[in-house]
């Protein structure tokens, strides 16, 4: 079984990001579960959201799991939210940041320090500004997560999230698979 967990903001796309991964995943005849968890539904809010993917049927319901990925869509919460809850020695990291030396950022994270190995970085809210034009970095999470999990082939990935795209204009769908691609291409 493969699961996610995404710390975001309310406002971020995790919970959109963390269905339409379900979705894509779904249609390859998966199990999935996509969810979220949150106090105050206001814009800015921290919270988090789920995702089980497995061959067999999901049987367990709760939010504990123990990830194999987690996603950091807010840079701010590498910081404040303990990101490496309920982790193992196995758990990757994707992390949005600025910083272009992975181990500077596990350096000021003390939960991160000698995990270098299962750290990612990229920039995910710039490719996001610069591809779609709004700060919503959930579709470049999701490139970089192609990348490293080898879940789908990049192209099959984008095909199938153009149909869960499907109801946006043209344009917004064209931006959010060039940001998928440019996640992929840039993750480090």
């Amino acid at each position: 079984m493969l699961e996610i967990r995404w710390h975001s903001r309310a406002g971020q796309g995790a919970v959109t990001g963390a269905k339409g991964l379900g979705s894509v995943a779904a249609e390859t005849g998966k199990q999935v579960q996509a969810f979220s968890f949150y106090g105050s539904a206001k814009r800015g809010a921290a919270m988090t959201a789920y995702n089980r993917i497995d061959d067999s049927k999901l049987l367990n319901h709760e939010r504990y799991m123990i990830p194999n990925y987690v996603f950091v869509i807010d840079p701010g919460l590498a910081y404040t939210d303990n990101i490496t809850e309920d982790c193992d020695e196995n758990t990757k990291y994707i992390i949005t940041t600025h910083l272009t030396d992975k181990k500077d950022l596990c350096n000021m994270i003390p939960a991160l320090k000698g995990k270098e190995d299962q750290v990612f970085i990229l920039d995910c809210l710039t490719i996001a500004q610069e591809t779609i034009g709004r700060p919503i970095p959930n579709t470049p999470v999701l490139g970089a997560f192609m990348k490293l999990s080898g879940m789908f082939e990049i192209d099959v990935f984008k095909d199938a999230m153009k149909s869960v795209l499907g109801k946006l204009p043209e344009k917004i769908i064209d931006a959010n698979m060039l940001a998928i691609q440019r996640a992929y291409d840039e993750v480090k």
